[in-house]
This record gives structure tokens, C-alpha cells and sequence, in this order.
């Protein structure tokens, strides 16, 4: 048997600004091999940092994103609302926000609206 391998393998980094503020940088694609990596990580950096009340995906090192990957973001964005903690998708690149535009979501996991994404010099290239 043959074992997939990611052609571009997630890799998170979690970073703990203070007590308050973590941020966890993404690279590589976000997908059906690689979506629980992220959620695992969201879990455990909460549960080692219940002071924590902001929580920043930077998603500039982000490749693709399927629908396991959206499934894996709308799952931490369910956990960091019970908690009380508020998410910021950053770095997003145009690939990102046509996902969450395309599939309902932008507001929700943004607070943006369409044309305010589609507005914004997100500062990282297409």
C-alpha cells in the first residue's frame, strides 16, 4: 500500500505574544490531509493558554484550501467564539478570499465583507 504524501505539507507555528495574543502561521495547503494538523494545534495552544483572548491565523504562507481545510477553519472559529476569543484570518491571499466568498463564509470567519476584501492591499503577492 501506497501512503499519500502532501505535495506541500502543512506547517504551523504557534507564537504566544504576551498572555493574551498568540498567533499561529500557516504554510503549505491547507486540505483533507492536512486539516486536523491545524485544528489540533487550535485545541492545544487554547487548552495550554486559557488567557489567551486573540487568536491570529496567518495565512500568507498558505497554498491551497479545500473544503476539508474551510471545514478545519469554521471549526476554529466555533471554538475560539465558545471561548470567548477573537480570530484574525491575516496575510490572506485573493485564492483564500474567492473560497470564502465563493462559499458564504467570508463574513463569518472575517467579519469583511466581499468588496472589503476585494478592496484591501492584503500585502502579500498573488
Amino acid at each position: 500500500m501506497t501512503a499519500f504524501v502532501p505535495d506541500t505539507p502543512l506547517r504551523v507555528v504557534a507564537t504566544l505574544a504576551g498572555t493574551r495574543a498568540l498567533r499561529i502561521e500557516i504554510e503549505g495547503d491547507l486540505d483533507f490531509y492536512t486539516a486536523d494538523t491545524l485544528v489540533a494545534t487550535v485545541r492545544t495552544q487554547m487548552e495550554d493558554n486559557p488567557d489567551v483572548r486573540e487568536l491570529e491565523l496567518a495565512c500568507g504562507g498558505m497554498g491551497m484550501c479545500d473544503s476539508a481545510g474551510l471545514a478545519a477553519l469554521l471549526m476554529v472559529r466555533r471554538r475560539t467564539s465558545a471561548a470567548g476569543i477573537r480570530l484574525a484570518l491575516t496575510g490572506r491571499r485573493a485564492q483564500l478570499d474567492r473560497l470564502l466568498d465563493i462559499t458564504g463564509t467570508l463574513h463569518h470567519l472575517t467579519g469583511e465583507s466581499s468588496e472589503t476584501a476585494k478592496g484591501e492591499d492584503q500585502g502579500v503577492p498573488q
